[in-house]
């Protein structure tokens, strides 16, 4: 696979609109939580569906500046997500920990990156 400029760039931009997509949610899940009787039970289920749509985003930006393989950009753009998080979370929170809900999230954020991909590349066409 080849690295054209305009395919790297659409991949940045694509992670870095799923990381304000991911700020702009937490922050009003936040907030809910903060001002309302809302439980943080649902966090988990919260992370989980946020990093999965926004890493959809990610990939299907990116997908749209590559020419083919829009899969493949995508899971690339959830992988940069994932990895970017994780470096992220182990950096601040000392107490961080791979576990088995975390390698599950990093899955499904990899398999929804290349599923915005799939879309993403389709609709360019």
């Amino acid at each position: 696979m080849s690295f054209s400029k305009t395919q790297i760039k659409h991949l940045s931009i694509g992670v870095l609109m799923a990381y304000a997509i991911t700020g702009i949610v937490f922050l009003g899940f936040a907030m809910l939580i903060t001002y309302t009787s809302m439980s943080e039970r649902s966090l988990p289920t919260i992370v989980a569906v946020t990093t999965v749509l926004s890493v959809m985003v990610a990939g299907f930006d990116a997908a749209r500046g590559a020419t083919s393989r829009g899969w493949l950009w995508g899971m690339a753009a959830g992988f940069a997500y994932i990895a970017i998080m994780a470096v992220v979370m182990f950096v601040f929170l000392p107490t961080f920990s791979v576990d088995g809900r975390t390698l599950i999230v990093s899955v499904l954020g990899i398999i929804g990156g290349g599923l915005g991909g799939v879309l993403g590349i389709n609709v360019k066409k």
